[in-house]
């Protein structure tokens, strides 16, 4: 795993290099600079395959040079087919495969790889810049873009110096939490959407994106479920074996949930010997799931790591997240993300994940909401608006906030989006025009699971979780892979009948009964707590003051767009114990932080 630089802005080579020391942990084994043209190429190198120098980038070969971010799983298929064709190669890297592989097949070459990457590729006799990022947003490419003059980094960190702030990503971002592509924290700057590619001519001065893969309407197939279960468990396994090529020790996160437990299973299967898994467990019971995870270990034999952690282990933690995290995201679970990371990279370089499982087979707590109130939202909206007075919440009891919100929601499409977003309860003016870039899930599916599902992989998938992984991992010099983000295994799952993947609120049947042939079920059927942390106990406590301080009158006046009496109001009420509202106070804390790292 690595990071990579290209501009034609002229630089000074000490200023990029001061650019990408800034982002070092992505890639500590080796930093390279190359001039060529009017162009400027950096990378750094985190050594995973072909440990040896000759695969330092940036690499050329003939008239194209790349820097390049990722692992290319199949690799080696492409480089005997290369080879068939006469193309001789130096290394045993992907890097040089890619790199041929553009040569010969140019853009006809993405449908051909499968893997986790982003990457720029400069043709000097075109005066081209290509540009790609993987199917599923796994690996991060932020541009900066002014007519002629681009910069091109895998953060945002080293783009930001002499930029403006947008204004409207801070209002995203008080809505969500983070900051979907397009948009960024800064005016000029972009980030490269999941599964495009992009083309600068230099000659010209233009800039294109295009679409090479996307979600696309579901055509279910007409198979049976004994036969979807043997076909997605073989798909799993290849999946799981493409992601163990490695010339550096890997390993596997083992949770107390079901798609780290599969991924890990099948992993130690095919291992010749134990495979390290790792987990983290809190001293407090109410968010600790590591006994799980060690029963686990001991079914499946693994070399087993569990650390439990105190509060103060996370509460370290809090000041490295703007370092890391270059541009606001105030996702909590990124804290224990860290730490699990941290404790990983003094055994291994490379670890498996389950990332991904929840978006294709069903896994998240809002899909039962959407199931429970999918018959309320079938009711005219004119008599829901009529059974949404107090008179008749009343009768309905302690659940009424749940029935509420779908009796209020216009739309089935409406109640989908407002899982993925606030539409602006502490903004004066909500900013929500956003999603229409996310706005095709409505046309892929008629099933209201699908369709979340679907926006749960376009939106949150590829700007919150695989952030989160991507930056938690790099802060330490540690590649994640996941199986479950293969674009197979989510095109597969797409195509099965939803009740192969929920059914009567069993969530992610299917990979329930695969898991089965390895872990007995009353032992993975267990309440799950989720990868989460007490921040709401902790602002109220050990971090009072410091929230009392970042979250004064003098910054709460300058966030734009923020209704300032709004946010006191359930400030004051959070920090009584009358009310958890964490999520809006941590995005402001978050911001906060942001701003005093970066501003």
């Amino acid at each position: 795993m690595c990071g990579i630089y290209l501009t034609n802005i002229t630089y000074e080579k000490s200023i990029v290099k001061d650019k990408l020391q800034t982002i070092n942990f992505r890639g500590p084994d080796y930093m390279g600079i190359t001039e060529i043209d009017d162009l400027i190429f950096g990378h750094l190198r985190l050594s995973i395959l072909d440990l040896d120098k000759r695969s330092h980038q940036p690499m050329s070969y003939k008239h194209l040079t790349i820097v390049f971010n990722g692992e290319i799983y199949n690799y080696k298929d492409i480089r005997e087919e290369l080879k068939a064709l006469g193309y001789q190669f130096k290394t045993e890297s992907d890097t040089e495969v890619l790199l041929i592989g553009y040569y010969h097949w140019g853009k006809e070459l993405l449908p051909k790889i499968n893997g986790m990457f982003a990457f720029s590729i400069y043709n000097a006799e075109t005066k081209e810049v290509f540009s790609c990022r993987d199917r599923m947003g796994v690996k991060p490419f932020y541009y900066y873009w002014d007519d002629e003059r681009f910069e091109i980094c895998s953060q945002i960190g080293p783009l930001l110096k002499d930029r403006k702030i947008n204004d409207d990503s801070i209002s995203i971002f008080l809505d969500t939490g983070y900051i979907p592509a397009p948009y960024t924290i800064a005016e000029k700057v972009y980030k490269l959407g999941a599964g495009c590619y992009m083309v600068i001519d230099l000659a010209t001065k233009k800039l294109d994106i295009h679409k090479y893969w996307d979600l696309n309407k579901v055509q279910l197939k007409n198979i049976s479920y004994t036969d979807a279960k043997e076909q997605l468990h073989t798909l799993l396994k290849d999946a799981v074996k493409i992601r163990l090529q490695s010339d550096v020790p890997i390993g596997s996160f083992l949770s107390g949930g079901i798609d780290s437990a599969l991924v890990s299973s099948l992993a130690q299967e095919m291992s010749e010997s134990k495979i390290n898994t790792f987990c983290i467990g809190f001293d407090n019971p109410k968010f600790d799931e590591s006994h799980i995870a060690e029963e686990f270990a001991s079914i499946i034999d693994s070399n087993h790591n569990t650390t439990i952690c105190a509060s103060h282990d996370i509460l370290d933690l809090v000041p490295k997240l703007a370092k890391v995290y270059d541009e606001p995201f105030a996702d909590s679970s990124a804290l224990p993300s860290l730490l699990l990371n941290k404790i990983a990279k003094q055994h291994v370089t490379v670890a498996l994940s389950g990332d991904g499982g929840d978006e294709s087979f069903l896994g998240y707590t809002h899909f039962d909401s959407l199931v429970r109130n999918q018959q309320i939202m079938k009711l005219p909206y004119s008599l829901r608006k009529f059974l949404s007075k107090p008179i008749f919440l009343n009768l309905i009891g302690q659940n009424s906030h749940r029935v509420r919100n779908a009796l209020n929601t216009k739309s089935e499409n409406d109640f989908i989006e407002n899982i993925f977003s606030r539409k602006g309860r502490i903004l004066k003016k909500p900013f929500n025009g956003w999603l229409q870039h996310y706005k095709d899930y409505k046309n892929w599916s008629k099933s209201i699971l699908q369709k979340a599902a679907d926006l749960n992989i376009k939106l949150w998938l590829d700007n919150n979780s695989n952030v989160k992984v991507d930056r938690a991992s790099m802060a330490y010099s540690v590649e994640v892979r996941s199986p479950f983000l293969d674009y197979r295994v989510v095109e597969f799952a797409r195509s099965l009948p939803i009740d192969f993947r929920y059914q009567k609120g069993r969530q992610k049947r299917i990979l329930r009964d695969i898991l089965k042939e390895y872990i007995p079920e009353p032992i993975f059927d267990q309440p799950k707590s989720g990868f989460s942390v007490p921040i709401g106990e902790w602002m109220r406590n050990q971090l009072r003051t410091e929230f009392d301080e970042a979250l004064n009158e003098e910054f709460l006046s300058q966030v734009p767009n923020l209704k300032v009496k709004k946010f006191k109001k359930l400030y004051q009420e959070h920090m009584a114990g009358l009310q958890d509202n964490t999520p809006y106070i941590w995005k402001l804390f978050v911001l906060r932080k942001w701003y005093d790292e970066f501003q």
